[in-house]
This record gives C-alpha cells, structure tokens and sequence, in this order.
C-alpha cells in the first residue's frame, strides 16, 4: 500500500495511518501510546519541532527517553490555532529536511499534547505543576523575556509584568505561569523543574532566571529564593534556519504523500550546545548528536555574532533593494561579499575557536548554508525585531571592536541599512511593512535621522553611549547620508574597496 499511496490522494497525517505513508517517508518506529510526559515547551512552532522535538524523536526510535514526551503550550491567542491544527493529527509532524540537490521527510512523534490555550493560563499552570513534568522549555523570541534596553536588566514596568506581580495566580505571561506551577510544586513538596530557554540570545538560560527570579520577587520574596536556590537555568546555543511555512511548505509536503497542516521545512544542519545543569535529569540528547558542556559561551558567541548578525547584514540590505529571499541576497555579489568582509574583519577578531571549528572555517560554513536555494527563508522574516537583533547581535561586535582597536566601518554601515530599512519604503518605491514591535518609533526616528543621523544613534535602548563615540559617529553619518543619496549598493561597493576601519 506504501507503493502505491504516492499516486493517490495524500494520506492524512495521524496515527492510524503511519503506515500508508510512502515508503520513502520516515515514521516513528516507537509505540507512541507508551510515551509518558516529561517536557513542557512554551511556544511551539516550527523551530522546537525541528530542533529539540527532532532529537528527542532520534532518542526515542532508539527506544530511550520514552518518558520525556512533549506537551506543547502557548500563552498568545495564536497559539491556540497551532493547537487545533496538530491536535487533528496526533501531534505529529512532517520534518522536511531540504538539501541543495534531495528532500527527504520524516515524521516524527515526540510530542503527546498541547495544553488548552486559555486566558490566565490555568491548563499550562497545572500542567507544569504535574510532578512528571521535569524540564520546561521556551522558544518565545528574543525579544520576549522583558529585558530593559538600555540596562540589560529586569523591565518590571511593562503591562502584563505588572498584572502578573499584582495576580501571581491568574497570570498573563508564559514566566508568570512558570512561577504559579513551581509554587504550586513548593507547596506540595513535589520538587523543582529545569527552566530552558531555546531562543538566540547570549546567556539564554540566565537571562530566563534573572526574568523568573525577578518577576518571582515582585510577589513572593520567599518564593523568588526558592526557584533560585533550587531551579537550573541551562545556557544553551541552538542552530537550524527553519523557514515559516506557507503556501508552498503545504504544496511540497502533499507532493510528498502527506496530508499534513503544519509541515516544517528545514536545512540539513543542526547544532545543539548545552550547559549541563538540569536539576530534575534530562533526556541523554548527546547521544545523538547534541553537545553537553558547562562552557557554552565561545559556541553563543560565534553563532550568534556571524549566523544571526550575519542575517542582519544580509537580509536588511536585501529588503532595500526588494530580494525576498535570504539565498538570493546571498547570490547577490555585493551583499554576499559585504558579509564576507564584514565577518571576517570586524567579527571575527572577537570570537575564539570552539572544538572542531575554527572561527573562518564557520564564515564559509554560514555563507554556504544561507547559499542553500532549496530554504525559501524570507528577507522579510530575517528582518523582523530588528530592535531586538540589533542590540543582541551586532551593537557587541561594535563596542568589541571600539574598545580593541578593530575595524568597524562595515558594522557601521550594517546599521545605517537598518535605519534606511526603518524608514519604510524600499529603494523601487514600494512600502516594507511594520515589520517590528515597534515600528512607528522607528520609522518616525528613521526619517528624522534622514537629516540627522545622530538621532538614531541616540536611541539608548539599542545603542547606549555609542552616539557619544565620534569615531562610529562620523562613520554612520558618512554611510547613512550615502545611503539616502546614491543607494545601498553604492556604499556597499564605496565599502567594499577600502580598507575597513
């Protein structure tokens, strides 16, 4: 019947019909009903499907970690439709790993449940609470853990912190829910959880305590000392460009054989660093490829500062001048060897070899994999947060650079793409949509730095004091003016042939 479902209607994702799947499809060889909780993960979209649900699953056909199934669980109204969409078939999904000359698809089954997405979250609460649960995971963005700008520190002014510190037992955030469930597990002596965030940010894992924690101690001083004392906070650096999925994604997956309605697509890398500190056990992901170490900050530094701020050089560049796609940027001559200068010279420098790569091997091995034309990764999803991407993963290679005496002039005119980007109309005319949380700010402050660019480098909450550094100063002014007046490309080339400094 494999044979034959190729030429027949796809086979509608579920359980029941695993095994109607074209024989060239990977199934789950593990009795999915024998799968017991282990794993809460907050945020489930593409990423943890393709990444940390992918290396439990490879555990899994193995016939280990069978009691660290997934429940996944959201906290925005959105989520709810993820919900629906994976409840209707099992929870299962379709990887669709997409090399530059083959696809290849898997279906993959770690994940059992998803908790009812429901105001003050009362279903993630109590299901956090649940004794076997022992690791919470978090994919929620980078720009999602309440981080003041300008202090790096705790932001306890925004709304729903304020809320959830004035009603820790009806809260609106996914942190405020993670609080109520470990006060739930103090009160009944069932124990703490290891907190994991996903997200690409340097110090994931202690940016997720200092927000726990603090959040924790604007209601429940004693409480806040509790998870301190008694949760881990594993840092961790995650690697895998996984596209949305859209109309296409669901075209490719049916051309597949596979009837699913929320497919993923993937590149054919992964990488997975992490702090071995996991208070309540953890699945033996090592042994499938993922990298446990109590060092993880030298991996952060080189994926984050090259892999996503080479995303930031590339993608606002590309939204200028109208390329949708993160490959056709990187096939675009100018923009690719833009990256290529900019990682190398004034990236580079700050970074240290990690085991098994040194830090220019890892520039050819990003170039080639954002080169890949079979990832249909959008210049417009590369770009989006850039107020949150910018400061975590470009402004650091800046002030390195700054306070060591290394060229800057390429990170200089990264920024000044981005504050053209921001002013909302690419280089053809056309209108580039709010693409940020927020937008109006920054197109208001990117058309206003048109005649005077110190303007946006005032904005301390991205770049602190770098406004008052006049050697950056001078060399943003002299790119963003260029920019307004000839182009994007004329200041890339104008870079392109001096020496950066």
């Amino acid at each position: 019947m494999k044979d034959q479902a190729r030429h027949e209607a796809p086979i509608v994702l579920s359980n029941e019909r695993l095994m109607d799947l074209p024989a060239t499809v990977a199934v789950p060889t593990y009795d999915r009903a024998q799968l017991t909780p282990g794993i809460v993960h907050i945020g489930l979209g593409n990423f943890h499907r393709a990444h940390q649900a992918w290396y439990l699953h490879r555990l899994m056909q193995q016939g280990l970690a069978l009691d660290w199934a997934v429940i996944g669980a959201g906290v925005r109204a959105g989520d709810a439709q993820q919900r629906d969409r994976l409840a209707a078939q099992d929870y299962l999904t379709t990887l669709i790993e997409l090399k530059p000359s083959q696809t290849t698809a898997e279906v993959i089954g770690p994940m059992i449940g998803f908790t009812p997405v429901k105001p003050h979250n009362a279903a993630l609460i109590a299901q956090m609470a649940d004794p076997a649960i022992r690791i919470v995971s978090l994919t929620v963005t980078e720009g999602g853990y309440f981080i003041d700008p300008a202090t790096k520190g705790f932001d306890a002014s925004h709304a729903d912190i304020q809320h959830d510190a004035s009603h820790p037992n009806t809260p609106n955030t996914a942190f405020g829910a993670i609080i109520a469930a470990l006060k739930e597990r103090r009160d009944a002596d069932t124990g703490p959880f290891t907190c994991m965030s996903c997200d690409n940010l340097q110090g994931n894992g202690a940016i997720l305590r200092q927000t726990v924690v603090s959040l924790a101690r604007l209601s429940d001083p004693d409480l806040a000392d509790w998870i301190d004392q008694n949760c881990t906070f594993p840092n961790s650096m995650v690697d895998c460009i996984v596209p949305a999925t859209g109309p296409s994604e669901l075209a490719l997956v049916r051309s597949l054989g596979i009837d699913d309605a929320s497919p993923v697509t993937h590149e054919n890398f992964r990488q997975w660093v992490i702090e071995d500190s996991f208070c309540a056990g953890r699945p033996d992901w090592d042994r499938v490829g993922a990298t446990f170490t109590n060092d993880v900050h030298d991996f952060e530094a080189m994926k984050i500062r090259v892999l996503n701020g080479g995303h930031q050089i590339i993608a606002n560049a590309g939204e200028l001048l109208s390329i949708e796609t993160i490959a056709e940027c990187i096939a675009h001559e100018k923009i690719s060897a833009f990256f290529q200068k900019t990682a190398r010279e004034e990236i580079l420098p700050h970074l240290a070899a990690v085991p098994g790569m040194e830090p220019t091997a890892y520039v050819t091995l990003i170039n080639d994999r954002f080169a890949n034309p079979r990832i249909i990764d959008t210049t417009r999803r590369v770009a989006f947060d850039g107020s949150a991407r910018h400061p975590g993963f470009i402004v650091p290679s800046i002030k390195d650079g700054l306070k060591q005496g290394t060229p800057i002039a390429g990170l200089a005119l990264v920024e000044a793409v981005w504050a053209r980007m921001c002013a909302g109309i690419r280089e053809d005319g056309s209108e580039i949509e709010p693409n940020d949380p927020f937008w109006n700010d920054l197109q208001v402050t990117a058309l206003q730095a048109r005649d005077s660019s110190k303007i946006w480098l005032l904005q301390e909450q991205y770049y602190g004091d770098l406004a008052q550094n006049d050697h950056f100063a001078a060399r943003f002014d002299h790119w963003l003016q260029l920019i307004w007046r000839d182009g994007v490309e004329s200041a890339i080339t104008q870079y392109l042939g001096k020496a950066a400094r």
